[in-house]
C-alpha cells in the first residue's frame, strides 16, 4: 500500500484553496501590495487620542490583518498539501516574516490604547463608530496591568520572528524528515508507515501487525528523543519568558488569562477526571476480556471490540451518514453542511508529504476549509463529523460577526466539533443492536477515554513540564519521559501493560507546541455532553439557543459564550453529568458482554 503523489489525487477530493486567490500569481500581487501599504499604519503613531484619527488607525489595521490573514492562510495550506514543496515553503516564511513586520509597525498602537484612562476605553468602546473593536478596547481595558511600554511591546513584537520556532522545526521533522520502519500486514505484504496508516494499522485485527506498527511509530521518536527533548524544553522556556516578563507566576496563567477563563475550570475538570480515573481503570479491564487477550498492551487500546462490527466505509458512505446523524441539528444546518461537501471545502486524502492529522481553517470573507486524511477508518468517519462541526461553527460567526469579533477563542473551539461527534454515535446507536451495539458502546467509551482522559492526561504532563522550567530544573528526555510514564500509569491503571516504548509518546504530540491547548479538548467533550443531549430532548426551541453559541464569534468571554447554549462549566453539574455518560455507557457496555458471554 503505497500514498499517492498529490498530482495523482483526484480533483473533486482537494479542497478549492482558488476560493481564497486564483492563482499564486494572485497570492504575490497581494503580498506585493500589502508590504507597500503597511507602512501608512505608523504615520497613526502618537495620535490616537484624536478620535477620527483612532478610527482611521483602527479600520487601516483591520483592513490589513484581513490581507495578511488570506495571505498566510493560503500559503500555510498549500505547504500544507505536500509539506515538500519549497514554493509554499518560502511562500509560508515570507507571510511569517510580513506578519513580524506589521506586527512591530503597529505596536504603538496597544501601548497609546492603554495610556487611556479606564473611563475613556470605557466610553470609547460604546461608541458606534468603535462598535467594531469594542472587545478588543475591552480587552486593553483587561490587560492594562500587563500592557508594558511601547519599546518593551515592540521588542516582545519583534521577537516573534524567532518565537515559534521550535514549533516549525517540529512540524517539518514530523511530517516531512521524519522515516519509519516499514511493517508486513496481517497478509505479510510490506506496508508504507506514516501516519495515517499507523492510525490504521492499529486497528488491525492481529496484535503482531500492531505491535510492529507501535515499535516501529514509537522507535522512530525514540531515536530522536534527545533533539526533540531540546526542541521541546526551547518551546516551554519561551513561554516562561513571555509569562515571566509580563508579571505572571507561570505560564499556565498567562495562557488562561490571555483567554479569560478563570482558573476553576481548569481545577474542576481535574477534579472531576480524577474521581473518574476508577471508572476508566474498570473499561480497561474489560477491554482486556472482551478481547481476550492475556496482556492488553498499550497498542491494543484502538482496536474495535467487535471486529466483525467495524463501521470503516468509503468516504461517499460517511458524507451520507454524517447528514443524516446531524439532520436533528435542523433544515438551515443540513444545507450549510451539504455546502460544504459539494463546493471545495475538504480536502480528503492523504498524499505523500501532506500534513498529518486533520483540522478546520480560513479566512474571513472566505468559507472555511477541511484537511483530512480519510483512511476508510471508523476513526475517520467521526473525524468528518467532528472537523466539520468545526467549520460551520467559523461559518456562522463570520455570518453574524464582524470580522474584529468574528474569532473565538480554543477554549470554546473544541465544542461544536465534539458536539456533532456526540450526535453521531447517538444516531448510530439508535438502531444498533447486537454486536453493532457493542462496537458504538466502546467507541463512545473511547470518545472519553481520547477526549476527556488522555486529553487531560496530556494537560497534566505540560503542567509538569512548564513547572520544571518555572522552577529552573532541566528539561531533559529522561525527565520528561519519566514524567509521561508515570501519568500513563496513573490513568490508565493496572489491567494495561504500560509498554516502555509509550514513554516517549509525548515527544509525538504536536498540540504540545501550542501551550495549554490539550485540555480544552476535555472542557469540549464536557459542554458536548450536556449540548447533545439538550439538542435531542429539546428540539428546534434549544437549537436556537445553540446557534446563538455558535454565532457569538469572539464577542462575549468564552464562558459567556457558553453560558448562551445554557452549559455553565463554573458549576459542578456539566462535570458530573459527563463523568456519569461514562459510567452509565460502561455498564450498558458490561451487560451486553454479559449477554454475549452467556
Amino acid at each position: 500500500m503505497k500514498l499517492k503523489n498529490r498530482k495523482d489525487i483526484p480533483k473533486e477530493y482537494k479542497w478549492r484553496l482558488e476560493d481564497i486567490f486564483p492563482s499564486d500569481d494572485a497570492w504575490e500581487e497581494c503580498f506585493f501590495a500589502l508590504s507597500e501599504r503597511m507602512g501608512r499604519i505608523a504615520s497613526y503613531k502618537g495620535r490616537l487620542g484624536d478620535e477620527v484619527a483612532l478610527a482611521e488607525c483602527l479600520a487601516l489595521s483591520s483592513s490589513l490583518s484581513h490581507d495578511l490573514g488570506k495571505l498566510y492562510q493560503y500559503a500555510r495550506m498549500r505547504r500544507d498539501e505536500d509539506s515538500r514543496v519549497a514554493l509554499y515553503q518560502g511562500m509560508t516564511d515570507r507571510a511569517d516574516s510580513l506578519a513580524v513586520r506589521l506586527s512591530s509597525l503597529s505596536s504603538f498602537i496597544t501601548p497609546e490604547l492603554a495610556a487611556f484612562p479606564a473611563e475613556k476605553l470605557t466610553e470609547l468602546a460604546v461608541k458606534k463608530r468603535f462598535s467594531d473593536h469594542s472587545v478588543m478596547l475591552g480587552e486593553i481595558l483587561r490587560n492594562k496591568a500587563i500592557i508594558l511600554s511601547d519599546k518593551e511591546e515592540k521588542l516582545l513584537r519583534e521577537a516573534g520572528i524567532f518565537a515559534d520556532n521550535a514549533e516549525e522545526v517540529f512540524s517539518m521533522f514530523d511530517n516531512a524528515d521524519v522515516r519509519f520502519a516499514p511493517v508486513a500486514d496481517d497478509k505479510g505484504r510490506e506496508v508504507e508507515m506514516s501516519h495515517g496508516t499507523y492510525s490504521l494499522l492499529l486497528q488491525n485485527p492481529s496484535q503482531e501487525v500492531r505491535r510492529a506498527a507501535f515499535e516501529s511509530m514509537f522507535g522512530a521518536y525514540r531515536d530522536h528523543i534527545n533533539t526533540l527533548a531540546a526542541n521541546y524544553a526551547g518551546n516551554v522556556k519561551k513561554d516562561w519568558f513571555f509569562a515571566k516578563i509580563r508579571g505572571f507566576t507561570s505560564s499556565m496563567e498567562r495562557s488562561m488569562f490571555a483567554e479569560n477563563v478563570p482558573p476553576t475550570c481548569y481545577k474542576k475538570l481535574l477534579e472531576a477526571v480524577g474521581k473518574g480515573t476508577r471508572s476508566l481503570h474498570r473499561y480497561i479491564a474489560l477491554r482486556r476480556r472482551m478481547l481476550g487477550v492475556k496482556d492488553l498492551n498499550m497498542y491494543d487500546l484502538h482496536v474495535p471490540l467487535v471486529e466483525e462490527a467495524k463501521l470503516a466505509m468509503p468516504y461517499e458512505k460517511a458524507v451520507e451518514t454524517v447528514k443524516s446523524a446531524l439532520k436533528v441539528l435542523g433544515k438551515e444546518y443540513s444545507d450549510i453542511l451539504a455546502s460544504a461537501f459539494a463546493d471545495g471545502w475538504i480536502d480528503v486524502y492523504e498524499n505523500r508529504g501532506k500534513r498529518s492529522g486533520a483540522y478546520s481553517w480560513g479566512c474571513y470573507g472566505v468559507h472555511p476549509f477541511v484537511l483530512l486524511n480519510y483512511t476508510e477508518t471508523s476513526h475517520d468517519v467521526f473525524t468528518i463529523a467532528h472537523e466539520l462541526g468545526h467549520a460551520i461553527h467559523s461559518y456562522y460567526s463570520d455570518a453574524s460577526q464582524p470580522e474584529e469579533k468574528a474569532g473565538y477563542e480554543i477554549f470554546v473551539a473544541e465544542i461544536a466539533s465534539t458536539v456533532n461527534e456526540v450526535l453521531l454515535l447517538k444516531y448510530l446507536l439508535k438502531s444498533a443492536t447486537g454486536k453493532v451495539r457493542t462496537y458504538l458502546l466502546g467507541y463512545y467509551l473511547d470518545m472519553f477515554r481520547t477526549t476527556l482522559f488522555r486529553q487531560t492526561m496530556f494537560a497534566e504532563f505540560e503542567a509538569e513540564a512548564h513547572s520544571l522550567a518555572e522552577k529552573g530544573e532541566p528539561l531533559t528526555a529522561e525527565a520528561l519521559s519519566t514524567i509521561y510514564y508515570a501519568l500513563n500509569k496513573k490513568y490508565y491503571g493496572r489491567a494495561v501493560k504500560h509498554n516502555d516504548e509509550i514513554r516517549y509518546e509525548w515527544a509525538r504530540i504536536p498540540h504540545f507546541y501550542n501551550s495549554f491547548y490539550v485540555y480544552k479538548y476535555a472542557t469540549g467533550l464536557t459542554a458536548a455532553v450536556t449540548i447533545a443531549d439538550n439538542i435531542l430532548s429539546r428540539g428546534g426551541e434549544y437549537f436556537e439557543k445553540y446557534k446563538k453559541f455558535l454565532s457569538a464569534g469572539g464577542s462575549l468571554p468564552p464562558l459567556d459564550i457558553l453560558r448562551l447554549a445554557e452549559v455553565d462549566l463554573e458549576t459542578d453539574a456539566p462535570y458530573e453529568r459527563a463523568m456519569k455518560e461514562f459510567a452509565e455507557t460502561l455498564s450498558a457496555l458490561e451487560k451486553e458482554f454479559e449477554k454475549s458471554a452467556k
